[in-house]
């Protein structure tokens, strides 16, 4: 292995690039600097790296650092700058800033998507034009999600399809309950801030196609190769697997069984990602491999699979992580195609060098640092893990290929595994070893499927075979999930724990690689920073005593936390809700009976130091001499009361108003309570109460 120094980084440039600007990337999201400040470090930084080169050689040597110093700030104001120039929000025409809470805007908008079909309604993504606001059109722009009401004229559209709109337009949010995925950052990330509910008597069709030639031939060919699927592979379980694992359509898959390729480790699978652009890429390697001794059409081949991955790649929707296969595998087939062989790991810097400047929210996308990671972990100890056994049997030493494979992917991408996801497959390897192959197979005959598309009598035979196969590879994976222990799941893990993680591995690694006992005590200083946290954090854990009011609409939800143990207040249906059962789960709850230190009754839950009052019907006045002191009321069930009766009878911090209300009512209520000077806590505007007792 190279040694660390010069050597090292020469043959690989793109990571001296990457590092700075992801830097500022981080900068630019967590802190959002002032560009009036950035600028003038940015103008002043960036002509000295070119003014080096006229400087003697001699001082070029001198002087080499600072050059490095300012080519890197150079690379975090860059990275900044991205970071700002995405943000839609940073436009004068953004649709935020025309919006107000007290009127309900005349928009009009164009889709960017087919519409996908709900239990209740369509869902599709619209890009705004114009808003009418005090008698005349302004151009506006920024994305939003529509939720159109099933009836004739909805299913009339299509994407490109032109709407006059008038309703209101809410800003899209979490429901803020603990553990939940933040909808509303990945939205934002998307370049979308809010949503748009429209009933049939909402909306007017303008035009039924303003989009352009390329998407919507994209938009065609993908609903032609749905079709083809559905009809030559009659199963729903079947055809859902067959749609997901070719063109990433995942609107009918079985969620049962998504669940059981996420516990045995396989979802990628199901998931279109670098695995399936690499069998592609391989299969055209190898049909195309005759073209090689033909010199006068010796570039027909870089630009046929060129052609075929992004064509491939944009067909599924372009993802983080297809995106990163296409653009490396770009790279490396120009490389080959001008008789330049670059590093690898300089291809792949430079790949999410590009993906980053193309969209540098991707360095959030789950997608994105899963392959990344993946790959990295290939490359770095694949080798070495192959290299654990000789075995001279050429079918089992294929075999045990292929298991160092997935057994190296698995070591930079496990603390991100229990980052996002709290949970490990403990079968992983087991499932990749007969799902991955048989994977490829149903890929091929997929392809297959789609070139005898104009013959029926060979269609129907490979749908078949097709059906056939992911049978089988359903089944696998479902028997191997449901096997005892087959994931370990409710893992609490941070991302300082996450972090330590990877200081951990790059330091043992150091030590295997360079064989440095300073590398190995790093290591275990890494661990014991992880062991520290975690008794840290189970002490804190023991000694938590608290209140969650879960935002649940139309619920009333709530827990009573201490330690471990819980007891929940409220409806069947909310306190059984999978979003309360999932924090729950993060927070490694169990059901208690009794707590020390708490009173505990219907309507009145007391600590040594907070008092918490829960009013569920209507209150009769009665004057007590003084106001009866607490700290937090709760109102659920909507109870018919005024907050000047609250006032009268209670001195009170605090008021919550549980999603269990109808929000008119919060309204009337809000008014109320800030007419009193009364603080207040709305879960359906403002996400989950939590408290400490």
């Amino acid at each position: 292995m190279r040694q660390f120094g010069k050597p090292f980084w020469k043959p690989i440039p793109f990571i001296r690039l990457l590092i700075p600007m992801i830097i500022g990337i981080l900068i630019g999201f967590y802190f959002e600097p002032r560009l009036i400040l950035v600028f003038p470090i940015l103008i002043s930084s960036a002509p000295f790296p070119f003014l080096f080169h006229r400087l003697p050689i001699s001082k070029k040597y001198v002087l080499r650092w600072i050059e490095g110093v300012l080519m890197n700030i150079v690379l975090v104001c860059i990275g900044i700058l991205l970071i700002h120039t995405k943000d839609p929000r940073n436009t004068n025409n953004w649709i935020g800033h025309y919006l107000s809470s007290s009127s309900t805007p005349i928009i009009k908008l164009t889709l960017l998507e087919p519409l996908i079909e709900k239990d209740r309604s369509f869902k599709t993504i619209a890009n705004t034009n114009a808003i009418f606001i005090k008698d005349k059109w302004i151009p506006i722009s920024g994305m939003l999600i529509l939720y159109i009401s099933k009836d004739s004229l909805a299913r009339k559209l299509y994407y490109g399809s032109e709407l006059l709109v008038q309703a209101p337009v809410q800003p899209i949010r979490n429901a803020g309950n603990p553990g939940e995925f933040n909808y509303q950052q990945y939205c934002g990330f998307q370049g979308i801030y809010h949503q748009l509910y429209l009933k049939h008597d909402s909306y007017l069709l303008l035009s039924k196609n303003s989009g352009s030639w390329f998407n919507n031939a994209l938009f065609t060919a993908k609903e032609q190769v749905l079709s083809l699927l559905i009809q030559y592979i009659p199963s729903k379980k079947e055809a859902g697997v067959a749609e997901a694992l070719l063109i990433g359509y995942r609107a009918d898959l079985d969620k049962s069984l998504v669940q059981s390729y996420s516990n045995t480790g396989v979802v990628h699978i199901i998931a279109i990602s670098g695995l399936h652009l690499g069998m592609i890429y391989g299969l055209l390697v190898l049909l195309l491999k005759p073209l090689r001794k033909k010199k006068y059409i010796y570039w027909v081949k870089p630009l046929t699979i060129l052609s075929v991955l992004w064509g491939f790649s944009l067909l599924t929707g372009a993802s983080a992580s297809i995106l990163r296969s296409a653009v490396m595998f770009s790279f490396i087939i120009a490389g080959e195609s001008l008789h330049r062989r670059s590093d690898i790991y300089n291809t792949l810097a430079a790949s999410a060098f590009c993906l980053l400047v193309y969209n540098p929210y991707l360095l959030w996308d789950t997608g994105f640092l899963l392959s990344y990671s993946a790959v990295l972990s290939i490359l770095v100890f694949m080798k070495p893990i192959y290299q654990w056994f000789y075995i001279k049997n050429k079918l089992l030493n294929h075999i045990w290929q292929l298991n160092a494979v997935t057994l190296s992917a698995q070591v930079l991408t496990l603390p991100l595994i229990l980052f996002y996801f709290h949970q490990f497959p403990n079968f992983f390897l087991l499932a990749n070893f007969i799902a991955v192959p048989l994977s490829g197979l149903i890929l091929y005959g997929e392809l297959l499927l789609l070139m005898f598309a104009q013959i029926p009598v060979l269609a129907q035979f490979t749908g078949k075979i097709v059906s056939f196969l992911i049978t089988q590879m359903n089944g696998y994976i479902e028997r191997t999930g449901k096997l005892p222990f087959a994931v370990t799941d409710t893992i609490r893990f941070s991302v300082v724990e996450a972090i330590l993680l990877y200081c951990f591995l790059f330091a043992i690694a150091c030590g295997f690689f360079q064989k440095s006992g300073k590398a190995f005590l790093l290591s275990l200083g890494f661990l014991t920073g992880i062991s520290v946290y975690r008794f840290v954090f189970r002490i804190n854990e023991i000694r938590q005593q608290k209140i969650i009011v879960y935002n649940i609409p139309k619920h009333s939800a709530m827990d009573i936390i201490q330690g471990n143990r819980f007891q929940s207040m409220g409806d069947s249906i909310g306190i059984q809700h999978f979003q309360v059962q999932a924090a729950r789960k993060q927070m490694g709850l169990q059901p208690g009976k009794s707590f020390a230190h708490l009173a505990l009754s219907a309507n009145l839950i007391a600590s040594a130091h907070t008092s918490v009052l829960i009013i569920n019907s209507s209150l009769v006045p009665k004057m007590p001499v003084q106001p009866v002191p607490v700290d937090i009321i709760i109102i659920r069930n909507n109870p018919k009361l005024e907050m000047k009766q609250i006032v009268s009878i209670f001195r009170c911090k605090q008021i919550v108003f549980d999603s269990s209300n109808p929000l008119w009512k919060i309204r009337e209520w809000k008014k109320q309570a800030d007419s009193l000077h009364l603080r207040h806590h709305v879960t359906l505007e403002q996400g989950a109460f939590i408290v400490a007792l």
